[in-house]
């Protein structure tokens, strides 16, 4: 099916929306972008499939979960291998990165001040090295600047996402991993991505 009559609900900000919306615009899919804020979303929480975003809407069908909505995405779009082999290719990468992105997020949204200095000084000295360590091995396995296949696959765009946003943090640098920061400018380079990001909302998160 085309992707036709999308709307894509989610926070007035990247977050887990982000991706998605990343390949969106590289596919060239125009699509209702809807944004709530924390007084606009109480009254709209009940309308979710399951309370929360990020939702799409497909045909007027709604559907939750981010990884879930991203791989449909990346399916639709052509951003997704067509073999299960080569599919599990590109997932390995994109759950690597949710486990990168889930300790970056206890560093960030820690509320105890010592525990989250102790987080953050651990995300910085081992978490980042370690992750853009896998990741770069991973590029120079795969041998073509991307994590499979020679074009944008959901990984190259999951992966983007999360080490820009930590380069926009402050986090971390790829001046050590230039297969990573290779990939980096490989996405960015794309010509509706490049508009995208030019136009983009500078937000919080």
């Amino acid at each position: 099916m085309a992707l036709k009559n999308v709307k894509l609900y989610y926070f007035d900000g990247r977050g887990r929306a982000e991706v998605t919306r990343l390949m969106l615009a590289a596919a060239g899919v125009k699509y209702e972008d809807i944004r709530y804020t924390s007084q606009t979303w109480p009254a709209e929480k009940s309308k979710m499939p399951f309370g929360q975003v990020p939702v799409i809407s497909v045909d007027g069908k709604m559907f939750g979960q981010s990884l879930a909505i991203a791989t449909f995405v990346a399916k639709e779009a052509g951003f997704y291998p067509k073999s299960n082999l080569d599919g599990l290719k590109v997932d390995q990468v994109v759950q690597l990165g949710v486990d990168f992105q889930t300790a970056a997020g206890k560093a960030f949204f820690e509320k105890d001040e010592a525990k989250k200095s102790e987080l953050q000084k651990d995300l910085k000295e081992v978490q980042v090295p370690k992750y853009l360590d896998l990741f770069e091995k991973l590029l120079k396995e795969s041998g073509t600047g991307y994590f499979f296949g020679t074009t944008l696959t959901l990984a190259d765009f999951f992966i983007y996402d999360l080490i820009s946003g930590l380069i926009g943090r402050g986090v971390l640098s790829t001046s050590k991993h230039p297969l990573v920061d290779g990939l980096v400018k490989k996405v960015e380079s794309n010509a509706n991505v490049k508009t995208y990001l030019a136009n983009r909302k500078k937000t919080d998160f």
